[in-house]
């Protein structure tokens, strides 16, 4: 079966698709741009069906999963260039190309710090402040923030370990113990790697804390706090420096909250770690 133009694939198949998964059918042929930038348990709920569903809806169209699904999907929706780069145009000159982009993370930074809730911050903090070690789990674009994260707790003097193998995750998540906070950082909620591992981190009874873009997704189901970034990406904008910018803004306030917290504690650690690197640079 060809996957040239998903659409016209669910319209040619429809009449063999269960009720169910018609239900998804219907909403992501009368809304196709928001079913591009949504997550599977997203998809799932705005078309009043399960996750086993949609899954099930994109094989009988011939794709290995949802992502698969939305990649194409995204793929004959506008051009390239416009999922790629959002509103930006061709002719565009590089004093408007700049303009735009500084819009648009300062949107997301904005939209960020509305989305942020005192109560999850503190929560946060507090777990972190009281745990006897961390681990930061992330892969591809998220596993550099997860890396940004490990290299900002370290400098803090925090016992910090960070991942981005799937299988050195796993095996982390299941040493990790009940006085452990486990950070998954997954901008879309759905990297499989890295909700297996806060699966079994919780199933650990470790403190879960969870970094994506997406409040309704797979990682959130096992999260004790979720902290959301706002940028929203298409399959064709994976790793877009907007949510990059948006994921690192909440840990840049996260860290900041615990180093004022614990003042003395971090201070010493930075200026410890300041001098051993002294003789690095001339």
């Amino acid at each position: 079966m060809t996957k040239s133009n998903p659409i016209i694939m669910i319209s040619s198949i429809y009449k063999s698709l269960t009720k169910a998964e018609q239900k998804v059918a219907d909403f992501v042929m009368a809304d196709t741009e928001e079913a591009v930038y949504s997550s599977v348990t997203d998809l799932a709920e705005k078309s009043g069906v399960g996750e086993t569903t949609v899954i099930r809806f994109c094989r009988k169209l011939g794709f290995r999963g949802y992502q698969e699904f939305k990649l194409a999907v995204a793929q004959n929706l506008v051009s390239p260039e416009e999922h790629v780069h959002g509103k930006i145009e061709e002719n565009d000159t590089l004093e408007v190309v700049s303009r735009k982009i500084t819009t648009q993370n300062t949107h997301a930074l904005e939209n960020t710090l509305n989305l942020l809730q005192t109560q999850a911050l503190e929560k946060a903090v507090h777990a972190i402040t009281s745990a006897s070690r961390l681990f930061f789990f992330g892969i591809g674009s998220s596993g550099i923030t997860a890396l940004d994260a490990n290299h900002r707790f370290m400098r803090f003097g925090y016992n910090v370990i960070h991942s981005s193998d799937s299988h050195i995750m796993a095996m982390n998540a299941a040493l990790a113990t009940k006085d452990d906070v486990v950070f998954g950082i997954s901008t879309s909620g759905s990297t499989k790697d890295v909700v297996d591992a806060i699966r079994i981190a919780k199933e650990n009874k470790a403190f879960v804390i969870c970094l994506t873009n997406h409040a309704r997704s797979p990682i959130t189901q096992y999260a004790d706090v979720i902290l959301l970034a706002a940028s929203k990406e298409s399959p064709l904008q994976g790793g877009a420096f907007a949510s990059k910018i948006a994921q690192l803004h909440l840990l840049d306030i996260l860290t900041t909250v615990i180093g004022l917290k614990d003042k003395e504690q971090t201070l010493h650690s930075i200026e410890q770690t300041a001098k051993a690197v002294l003789d690095k640079m001339y």
